[in-house]
């Protein structure tokens, strides 16, 4: 089980091969994940847009996120924080090659599960 945000990298993490997500807790309306991102960024033109908020801390490191609606990207640093309203079009510009930056993102508001 992991217990602190700073120890037990996924292997691709550690090799900074590509951006993981890890759940830490997952309730009905709620999922609260540890993101570790290695320099990794948007795709060009890709915009997320997601059907649940969004709300997310940089632990570690420094990233530029992008709102649609905003000319001007976000730089976030350790300790600086967003909310992402449901539907809030939104895009990573980049992410620090320097150090991983670790995000810990809390989801909420999530539709319910399709049973497929």
């Amino acid at each position: 089980m992991l217990t602190s945000l700073f120890d037990a990298f996924p292997q691709a993490a550690e090799r900074g091969e590509q951006e993981t997500f890890e759940a830490l807790l997952r309730r009905p309306d709620l999922c609260i994940e540890r993101i570790i991102s290695t320099g990794q960024a948007s795709p060009p033109g890709f915009w997320y847009c997601q059907p649940q908020g969004e709300w997310v801390l940089v632990v570690q490191g420094a990233a530029g996120v992008q709102l649609e609606h905003e000319a001007e990207e976000r730089v976030l640093r350790a300790g600086d924080f967003i909310n992402l309203p449901a539907q809030t079009r939104h895009r990573v510009n980049w992410t620090s090659r320097d150090e991983p930056t670790i995000w810990l993102a809390v989801h909420y508001a999530l539709p319910p599960e399709r049973e497929d």
